[in-house]
This record gives structure tokens, sequence and C-alpha cells, in this order.
């Protein structure tokens, strides 16, 4: 008996599928002329590059089983591989529909996995370890051995950085040096995440347990070892399929070597178009070098695109047109098969929570017009983003369910949040966090703060950044309704945030979908709304490098083609209502939304090129302000074009590039600038600019030296108000009458 799954027989098959193809020649019908080329080059190495809604497993499955029907290919020698047990479920179902039961269609874990249970009482003695569902436990009690606190998102954050050390095969010794070299945002000092990991590894071998990456890496151990074991693996399996190649971590890469020996029976199907989770290890390098690895290979280019129609796949070819890097100089141009649709709709609004209400309204229209609400998903960048468009679609009494995302008040940090505010607000001013708490959002701030609320965001994009996006959003929750409300109070709050929590209720499997970008990924709606697409959100704030901001772009890419008939993209102006109109629309649409600039202005990152907010409106052509000789003239900190405009030069930065303002702090500036001006007599601009409140904001200097290089500040400003300002950069009280007269 192998140590392989058995086989659906024959009869059994013809039972449950009777739609079968009766043949192998019938196996091919339906199949364009490129999808057809895929089918039948069964062997050597093949590089089949699919564009997005090509119809790639389609082509694959159809080239299995047309090798299976043809006697070409034997169903148990033959390994097709994935990433998700979704694909790999849909592959299975597929193949046995076309008559090729019996082919082994597993994600790389799966395959692994099986293996490794096989061999190891032959290789190693014994059963195999037990296998722990979630590691988190574990580096909690690493954390405790190593007597470093970690709060639960910060765990979540390090079990991340071991995943993926693990992934890329990085010892503990080499995480700081490979960590840096990979330029990775930490939520630790690099040494306390390599004496996390190592005890980490320490703790796993004393309860004998391994993790899912041990199970890749067990498994390369194991066939490495024994050549005996890795050769009757090779016989077992002698064809090699693999889905989403460019999606393959160097683990992953390295195991597939290791099952393949010398043979080049491989077909790889993949897009580096598509590549956005190199935060977990996963590299576009192999599929991109698959040629150089195997000269003589059949490469097949899939870019027939049955999914969506010509405007949408006008839009996502116009993306990859301004990309740059390796994965984009192996982009692939789609071709539309649908039938001409409506152009993509771009919308731009006053706020968030008015794009969020606009969304909803057009959502109500579709599904009122008989559009299904399985058929509408609404796309953002981060889960945070979630729940003002839970509360916008609950409004209007339309269904939604999450994907890839807990629910807003089902959050854990939400939930204890909410817990500590119920408590502040039962104990009232005897609450010693509140003693110094005026209003309603000052008070909020002081719970929260309790939480982990800071008026800086965390560096990073991980769990820490997503926990303080959560109270971030109650945060500025409590500030528009204490502009809603006047005397609102701390329990009046709580009470509002439990009707929002008993309002929401259950979403249904018919509801529009909410989801992640990243969590869309391989799944397609008639009708998306990509909501939030301005600078800041996309590209996402934390990313700087060029690459980091190429595949913020190819994140967008897959947002794009995830729609089959109709697109709505959104951004708003100000985060909340009344608030200050400082954001753009991202520089990903530059020359590709109507009323905007081409995007050859050669801005870092994308070509971000000025352009006007509004549609059907020129750019202002900003006045040229003289420099005195002798003087470099000013750039941009953000991408490096040369300032013109007064009031950038103050910023130091375009007007429309990603801002790291500290809001809070330009909110206290304010005030005590009104403060300021009361007591002179004279307007508030006389004090300190706006421009020059948010370089300050932006600055957040700690001397002299370091303010009195801000435009707009001066000699005579320093010494007047430079104890003060520094005073309230530094997180201190200043007194009414402290500034000096």
């Amino acid at each position: 008996m192998t140590w392989q799954h058995g086989c659906v027989t024959a009869a059994t098959h013809s039972s449950l599928f009777p739609q079968a193809p009766d043949s192998a020649d019938a196996v091919l019908e339906g199949l364009d002329p490129e999808q057809r080329e895929v089918a039948t080059a069964l062997r050597g190495p093949v590089c089949v590059l699919a564009g997005a809604g090509t119809g790639k497993t389609r082509a694959i499955t159809h080239r299995i089983a047309y090798g299976v029907r043809a006697g070409i290919l034997q169903p148990s020698s033959v390994l097709a591989v994935t990433f998700t047990n979704r694909a790999a479920g849909e592959m299975r179902g597929r193949l046995r529909q076309l008559g090729a039961q019996g082919v082994q269609a597993r994600t790389f874990h799966s395959a692994a996995l099986r293996q490794l249970q096989y061999f190891w009482p032959k290789a190693i003695g014994g059963s195999l370890p037990r296998l722990v569902d979630r590691k988190i436990q574990l580096v909690a009690d690493a954390a405790a051995a190593c007597r470093l606190r970690l709060d639960r998102g910060e765990l979540r954050d390090a079990t991340a950085e071991i995943e993926w050390s693990k992934v890329t095969q990085t010892v503990p010794a080499d995480y700081a040096l490979a960590a840096a070299k990979a330029g990775r945002e930490i939520p630790r000092d690099p040494a306390e995440i390599a004496q996390l990991y190592a005890a980490y590894e320490e703790l796993k071998r004393a309860r004998a347990v391994i993790d899912f990456e041990d199970v890749l890496l067990l498994t390369v151990a194991v066939l490495q070892d024994r050549h005996d074991i890795a050769e009757q693996v090779r016989a077992q399996y002698q064809h090699f399929v693999v889905d989403e190649y460019q999606d393959v971590s160097p683990l992953q890469q390295r195991l597939l070597e290791l099952w393949l020996g010398e043979r080049d029976d491989l077909c790889v199907v993949g897009d580096a178009s598509q590549t956005i989770y190199s935060f977990t290890g996963a590299t576009p390098d192999h599929l991109l070098d698959f040629r150089t690895r195997h000269p003589g290979a059949t490469v097949v280019k899939l870019v027939r695109d049955y999914r969506s129609t010509p405007q949408v796949v006008h839009l996502a070819n116009g993306l990859l047109a301004q990309a740059r890097g390796r994965a984009a100089d192996h982009r692939l141009e789609l071709v539309s098969q649908r039938a001409p649709g409506p152009e993509p709709a771009y919308t731009e609004y006053p706020d968030e929570p008015a794009e969020a209400e606009g969304a909803a309204r057009r959502i109500r229209e579709l599904l009122d017009a008989g559009v299904p609400a399985a058929e509408i998903a609404v796309l953002f960048r981060t889960n945070a983003q979630s729940e003002t468009y839970e509360q916008a679609l609950a409004d209007l009494g339309v269904p939604y369910q999450l994907r890839g995302a807990e629910r807003f008040f089902d959050r854990p940090e939400v939930r204890k949040a909410g817990v500590a505010l119920r408590g502040a607000a039962r104990f009232g001013g005897n609450d010693t966090l509140l003693e110094d708490a005026v209003d309603l959002p000052s008070q909020v701030r002081a719970v929260l703060s309790g939480e982990g609320w800071t008026t800086q965001p965390p560096a990073g994009s991980g769990a820490v950044r997503e926990r303080w996006e959560s109270l971030a959003a109650l945060v500025h929750l409590a500030q528009d309704f204490a502009a809603a409300r006047s005397g609102a109070t701390l329990a009046d709050l709580v009470a509002e945030l439990d009707e929002r929590a008993s309002a929401q209720h259950a979403p249904t499997v018919q509801g529009v979908t909410l989801a992640s970008l990243h969590s869309a990924k391989g799944l397609e709606w008639d009708v998306v709304f990509l909501v939030g697409v301005a600078e800041g959100m996309m590209p996402i704030t934390y990313a700087r490098t060029d690459e980091q901001i190429e595949e913020e772009r190819r994140l967008l890419y897959v947002g794009v083609t995830r729609a089959r008939e109709r697109l709505h993209v959104s951004w708003a102006l100000s985060r909340s209502p009344g608030g200050r109109a400082s954001r753009r629309p991202s520089r990903f649409l530059d020359g590709l939304r109507p009323g905007s600039g081409a995007s050859a202005a050669g801005r870092a990152g994308g070509g971000a090129g000025g352009i006007e907010r509004g549609f059907g409106r020129a750019a202002a052509v900003a006045p040229a302000v003289p420099r005195r000789s002798g003087r470099s003239p000013a750039r941009c900190r953000v991408c490096g074009r040369t300032l013109t405009d007064a009031g950038e030069m103050k910023l130091m930065r375009c007007e429309d590039c990603p801002s790291d303002m500290d809001e809070g702090l330009y909110e206290r500036l304010r005030d005590w600038r009104a403060v300021q001006a009361r007591r002179s007599g004279q307007p508030a601009y006389c004090v300190f600019t706006d421009k020059t409140l948010m370089a300050i904001a932006e600055a957040v200097p700690e001397e002299d030296g370091e303010l009195a290089r801000i435009p707009g500040v001066g000699v005579r400003k320093l010494n007047r108000y430079g104890a003060d300002v520094l005073a309230i950069c530094a997180g201190q009280d200043v007194a009414e009458g402290d500034a000096q007269d």
C-alpha cells in the first residue's frame, strides 16, 4: 500500500460526475489557443505567465486532465500544489469533473505534512511530534522566559517575525542582520527578537511540539539527509504543477527542488504583477528566474481576460504601465474578452464618513435594482477602515459579511477599550485618569492612553499598528460625537458605542463583502468599491522604499482586477467632517482618472505629479518665489521635487505629498496659538501661520536649534514663543501666561 491517498474508482466518478469529457481530445474543447498550448505542453519545464482573470486554473487543470486521459501522465504520479486550502479544493473538484481522479492537489504544507507523517518513524523513529495549531501562546511563554513584556499586539508581531525567519531559513543568530537587509519594520529591538526566537525554538524542543513552518523545515531536512527517502518520494511523484508561483518562499522553493531531484517535469503558473505577500517571505524571483534556471523551458503567456470588462482592464493595464522594477519589466498586457461595460467611477468626498455613506447609498441602489448582495464588495487597505463601512451599511439596512478581519466591535482591543471607557464613565470625576481632561475627547484620549493609544502612531505595519488604528478610530469617533452633541458625557458616548455594536447584527452569507485588499486575492465580484484610495493609505504611509511603493501599486492592481463589470474608486480629502482638506488622490491614479495630470512629473515612488483635486478644474500653477542667491533650492523632503510655493517651502514638502504630522500636537498648538492671539489682540496667523504649525507638528522639535530651522519661526518668535512650543512638543502643559510679552 502506498503512502498517498487511494484513488476514487471510475464507477464512483461516473456516478458523481456524469458530465466528464468522454475522451482526451474532448478535454481540450473550449480552450483558447494559449490555454490549449498549456494543456498540451506535457513534457519538460513549462512556465505559464497568467494575468488576472485569464483562466489559469482552467488551463492547468485541463493540462493535467488531458495528460491523464491521453495516458501520458499517471494520476498517482502527479502532485499539484498551491497556497490555500480553498484553491486546492477547487483544483481537486475541477480535476474530478474532468475525469482525472487520483491526482493529488494540495497546499505545500499539506503535502509536506503527509510525507513527514509517513516517513517520520523510518527517518527519526517514534511518532511525529504534536503540531501546534497556534504558536502565539508558545511565543508568550518564550517571552516570559526571556523576561520580555509583550502585549497581545507585540506578540502577534513577534510571531510574524519568527515565521518570516523560518520561511527565509534564517536562524536566530542571523536574524538582526537578515531583518536589516530585508528592510523589515520590526516591533522590538532586533537583539530581543533574536533572543525570543531562540527561546521559542528551545521551548518547542522541550515540549516536543512542532509548528507550521517546522513541517516544511523538517521535510526538507529529511529529504536532504535521507537519500533513500528522497528517492522514494521521487519515485512516487514524477510530475509537478505549482500554482501562484510568484508567492513561493525560499523554503518552499527548496522543498520543491528536493521533490524534483534532477528531473525537470515541472509546470509553474504565476503573475509577478500579483506579488503582494513579500512581507511573509514570498518572492517573485523564482518565477522571473525560471527561464534562467531552465533555458529550454516552454513559456506560455495568458493575456485574454475573461473576468473583467474592457473598461476595467484598461485601468488595470494603466496601473502597471506606470510601474517600476523587475516585476514591472515582466508585466502582462491584458486583453478583455468581455462586452463593454461602464467606465470606472471616480468619486471625491469631503471626509471619510461621507465616503462611507456615499458607497453605502450606491450599494443600496444596486440592491434595489436587483444586483445580489453577494456580488458586491467593498475593498480597503487596512482592517481598521472597516468600522466606518460597517456602520454606513448597517444604517441603510444592507447585510454584509467581513472577510479576513474581525468585526470592529469584536476586536479584542476594542472590547477592552469599551470596558475601560465604561468603567471611567461609572466612576466619573473620581477617576484619576480624568482629572486633567476638560472635555469628552480629552477624556477618551486619557482613558485609551492606558490601553496603548498614543498621539503618534507606531512605526511599521503589523498588529501593533492595527491595534493603534482601532483605538484611534475610537478617539476620532469621540471627537465627532462631541462635535455633534454639545455637552455629551462619557456615559453618553458609551451608550452610543453599545448601540452601534448591537445594531451591527451577525452578517449573512448573502451580504456585501467587506475585505482588505490582501484578503480579496483570488476572489471576484460583479461590482467592486475600492475605497480610501488616497495618499497615505494607498500607498500606505509606512511604504517608503521603491520596492514597498511598487508592492502597494500591485495591491491596488489586484483590487481593480477583482471587478467583473463595475468599479467604483473613491477617496476623502479629510478624515472627519470639517477637517482640513489636506489629502489628495493616490499617485497611482495620476494620468488614469478623468481630470488628472500625466504621471511624468518624476515624483519618487511611482510618479506622483502635481494634480488638481476636483475633476474638470485646471491645476493651479503656484507663482515662483524668488530665492536669495547663494542658497540651494528648497526640495520636498518626501519626493525630492524643487519647491517654489511659499507654503510648501515652510512645510519642506509638497502640499499633496504624504504628511506624518502629529494631529494631536497640531491641535494643541492651535489651541495655544488662539490663547496667545487673544492675549496680544492680534490675528492668530501673526503668532504662527497654519503652515508653520503644521511644520512644527511634523518635525516635533526637541531643542531651540531644531525649532529655529523651521521656516516661519525666526529669531524673534523663537525668543518669544520657543519655550512654550518646545514644552507643548514634549507633551507638557503650558500655563496661559507663560509666553513672554
